[in-house]
């Protein structure tokens, strides 16, 4: 009978606070292949991934920004912590999947079609790699957070919008899967615990490591 409907398993619902999404299986395996060769290409450009600095030493998780450049605390046109570069646009495309997401994510027409982010942090994260609870909250604007994750799935933590303590809830994201947040849950602490070696799909474009890109709305000119 469970082969009707596919091998596998169905994942346990979390409980998610108001303003905050889970949508599995966003996106299809050919759309997660081409976003990943836009991954590397973005790599080639004029600002090569780096490992941002925050209170004097680097993440683990590589990092490379179009529309602005984020380094802790601060957005800025150009890379300038690195060469001085200024960062690509967001592109059209990458708009109107942000518009997308959020109306696959909450089915709110209106917000969708208005949703402009002009900003994307693309990270990569290797399998021993981790990030903090943190929130993010360099963007002027209201606006929801768009999170699309390809490759191996990650155990991501999300909490509450007054401190890195509990609660919190734990769910797994998996290659192609969405994660909103927005509303009441915008500036919600969360962070990666765990990347799960082994995990990314055959056809996805990564066979180690998880690529996840960010669309935030700054608010800035």
């Amino acid at each position: 009978m469970e082969s009707l409907f596919g091998d596998e398993p169905c994942r346990p619902t979390v409980a998610l606070p108001p303003g905050a999404h889970h949508v599995p299986g966003f996106l299809t395996l050919e759309q997660q292949r081409w976003l990943v060769d836009r991954f590397h290409a973005w790599g080639r450009g004029p600002v090569p991934p780096r490992y941002p600095r925050v209170g004097g030493h680097p993440m683990s998780v590589q990092s490379v920004c179009l529309g602005w450049h984020w380094t802790p605390g601060r957005l800025t046109r150009e890379a300038i912590d690195q060469n001085g570069e200024r960062v690509p646009p967001v592109p059209d495309w990458m708009v109107r999947l942000g518009q997308r997401a959020l109306l696959a994510a909450d089915g709110y027409e209106e917000l969708a079609s208005a949703y402009q982010p002009d900003c994307a942090l693309v990270n990569y994260y290797d399998d021993d790699a981790r990030m903090g609870m943190h929130q993010d909250k360099d963007e002027r604007s209201p606006a929801p957070v768009v999170s699309i994750s390809i490759g191996n799935s990650c155990r991501f933590r999300f909490g509450n919008t007054e401190t890195r303590n509990k609660p919190w809830v734990d769910l797994e994201l998996r290659s192609g899967d969405l994660f909103v947040f927005g509303g009441p849950s915008r500036m919600a602490f969360h962070g990666v615990t765990k990347v799960i070696p082994g995990t990314a799909p055959a056809g996805c474009g990564l066979t180690t490591g998880r690529v996840n890109i960010t669309l935030r709305v700054t608010g800035l000119a």
